[in-house]
């Protein structure tokens, strides 16, 4: 049976400098999106990242400094990536702690807030790890019976794992077929922060690292008030900060 949609759905994937959300940069990013009506539309760009691309990154997906150096930066495309998505769940192949993460930052760092919280997260990869434990090409292989060409360009997986999981929806039965029904079966992370510097203990924020691991934000916060300066000057995601700073400004509010 087909994906059975209550909103859009953009499955992205992205091509990076490397794996560090705080320093990495983007430099292809492809968005497949799904229509409720099964239409779809793809945008993909290459992306100046503003920096080096390592060797290493190029050898995994190609992509190299002649190649960007003539693209717009994510900053002048921005605006439309976000038009673009608007109003769509976000899937993809360990999007949730990756492409998200990285996306998003990069969305800060543009002076742009994108609103994540009305979103539903399908991260594709957590139905395969439940399932069948193995890699992008190998889920491919599995569910579709096809061998992914041109794997580690960006549309070509974005692409691929919206085949995924339309497989995946005809093999497993009990997952149902809404982005819904589908982000409950794999478990919704609660998280604060993409990084997961912050976390949630009983529905307290607590942080997630350091000396004050397991500690409540708040209580820290209002002990240590320094530790929010220190945090903010730090090499941490912007969205760390940004939801560092709601949490404390929300426990002002309370007083």
């Amino acid at each position: 049976m087909p994906l059975s949609l209550s909103k859009p759905i953009c499955f992205i994937d992205l091509e990076t400098t490397g794996t560090n959300v705080n320093t990495d940069r983007i430099v292809e990013i492809a968005i497949v999106k799904i229509g409720l009506d099964g239409t779809k539309q793809v945008k993909r760009r290459l992306v100046n990242p503003e920096m080096s691309i390592p060797k290493d990154s190029s050898d995994v997906h190609g992509i190299t400094d002649d190649m960007v150096k003539d693209a717009p930066t994510f900053k002048a495309m921005a605006n439309e990536m976000k038009q673009f998505m608007e109003g769509a769940d976000i899937g993809g192949f360990n999007s949730n702690r990756f492409d998200v993460p990285m996306l998003n930052e990069e969305f800060l760092r543009a002076g742009i807030n994108v609103e994540m919280e009305d979103r539903k997260l399908l991260d594709v990869q957590k139905v395969f790890h439940k399932m069948e434990p193995r890699t992008l090409s190998a889920a491919y292989q599995f569910y579709c019976k096809k061998v992914l060409q041109d794997a580690h360009t960006a549309e070509a997986d974005a692409t691929a794992t919206w085949e995924i999981l339309e497989a995946q929806i005809d093999k497993y039965p009990e997952i149902g077929n809404t982005v819904e029904s589908i982000v409950k079966f794999t478990g919704e992370d609660e998280i604060i922060d993409f990084a997961r510097r912050l976390s949630y203990e009983n529905g307290i924020p607590v942080f997630n690292f350091g000396k004050h691991k397991g500690k409540s934000v708040v209580q820290v916060l209002k002990d240590e008030p320094q530790y929010y300066d220190w945090m903010m000057k730090g090499d941490f995601a912007l969205h760390t900060k940004q939801k560092l700073t709601e949490i404390l400004n929300k426990s002002i509010l309370n007083k």
